[in-house]
């Protein structure tokens, strides 16, 4: 057995600037009464507005209901709306509202500038170098691109009886 200290392994330094940077944008998006899965939400919108809440849910991979009551957050706060589904009348289709692009801009901005602050005492080289090494270090691990293994604890915890 050996006794290195903490910051001399990998997966703690990977813990613990994961917690930084997480509890950080978190912070940064409740001044919007938002939170990471709401930022999850809009941002895959953004990429392709209109998808049904059940692809939603499966690129986000929570469970549907999770998503619907989700998407009623983000109703009520006028970032989004649920229309018919244009190739399934069974399904809604959710779209971004103006409100929300500003919102999202606004959220992208607080993001770069959040990146900027974390990778600051890395030059440029090492910035391109870091990118890849951590892709493919979640694609080892098996997590999805773009999301956020808390994800699935936010809504599970939203539920919890009190």
């Amino acid at each position: 057995m050996t006794n290195r200290p903490l910051d001399s392994r990998a997966a703690f330094l990977l813990s613990q600037i994961g917690f930084h940077v997480s509890y950080q944008l978190t912070e940064q998006l409740a001044r919007l009464d938002l939170d990471p899965a709401h930022f999850a939400v809009l941002t895959q919108l953004a990429v392709a507005d209109g998808r049904s809440q059940q692809e939603l849910a499966d690129l986000l991979r929570v469970h549907r209901n999770a998503m619907v009551g989700l998407v009623d957050e983000l109703e009520e706060r006028a970032l989004v709306t649920r229309r018919p589904h244009p190739a399934d009348r069974r399904a809604h289709a959710v779209h971004l509202t103006d409100n929300a692009r500003q919102v999202l801009e606004s959220m992208q901005s607080e993001a770069d500038a959040l990146e900027s602050e974390v990778l600051a005492p890395l030059d440029e080289t090492e910035r391109a170098e870091l990118l890849p090494l951590l892709q493919r270090i979640a694609a080892h691990a098996g997590l999805p691109a773009g999301v956020h293994p808390g994800l699935q604890r936010r809504r599970r915890a939203r539920r919890a009886p009190r």
